[in-house]
């Protein structure tokens, strides 16, 4: 089974939190994690830019993933918010618990 970890940022931990409780609420992803604030900085729109941030890491299934990620594109409070994933390694019992909760019936 191949799971992945989607992620992304929000401005507050408000924000980080209504994302990962809807993805979960929705069956897109089998649980979140908010971390922050975390430091970033970057470049957008041509600008240099520094500030904070809040991390949001949710654990999917392959056959989720691709949804989890346009959910997460459409409910953000970013109009074009970073959108990552990777593929995790996992026990069986995580991995089991994955396809379970995030099984699209």
């Amino acid at each position: 089974m191949t799971l992945w970890e989607v992620s992304t940022a929000t401005p507050t931990e408000s924000d980080a939190r209504a994302l990962a409780r809807s993805a979960v609420q929705a069956g897109l992803a089998a649980g979140a994690q908010v971390e922050g604030p975390v430091g970033s900085v970057f470049v957008h729109q041509g600008e240099y830019g520094e500030g904070q941030e809040w991390r949001v890491s949710l654990m999917t299934s392959e056959a989720r993933r691709v949804a989890l990620q346009g959910h997460l594109v459409e409910c953000h409070v970013w109009e074009n918010p970073q959108v990552t994933w990777r593929e995790l390694g996992a026990s069986d019992g995580c991995a089991d618990w994955v396809e379970r909760v995030t099984r699209a019936d």
